[in-house]
């Protein structure tokens, strides 16, 4: 396999309405995709997908979305509703990442490149 890059993540939405407001709020923008059934974010050419239907797991995998001012960014989705679960901190190279957790219990990475 030669993967070339990350295509797609899906977040569990089981309340499908207040998760996608909440995602239109936090990435400032509309789906190009609503359904009952599924709801798609292009962003930037990644897919964010919102599944009523996806079970809600404690796991390790993290999508990590470039941002330009972590610390704003993480404060932000703080004030939204988000929790901690990993504060912002340098990992080397000058860059940082920091992790929340939505409000439905997603976590949502961050990474500040230098």
């Amino acid at each position: 396999m030669k993967p070339s890059k990350i295509r797609t993540v899906i977040y569990a939405a089981p309340d499908l309405a207040s998760v996608r407001d909440w995602y239109r709020r936090a990435f400032e923008q509309e789906p190009y995709f609503d359904e009952p059934f599924y709801v798609g974010f292009d962003i930037n050419g990644f897919e964010l997908g919102l599944d009523p239907n996806a079970p809600l797991h404690d796991g390790s995998t993290v999508a990590y979305w470039q941002v330009e001012d972590i610390a704003s960014d993480f404060a932000g989705l703080l004030a939204m509703g988000a929790t901690s679960f990993e504060d912002p901190h340098e990992v080397g190279g000058g860059i940082s990442t920091g992790t929340v957790k939505d409000p439905f219990g997603n976590k949502i990475g961050l990474i500040q490149m230098p």
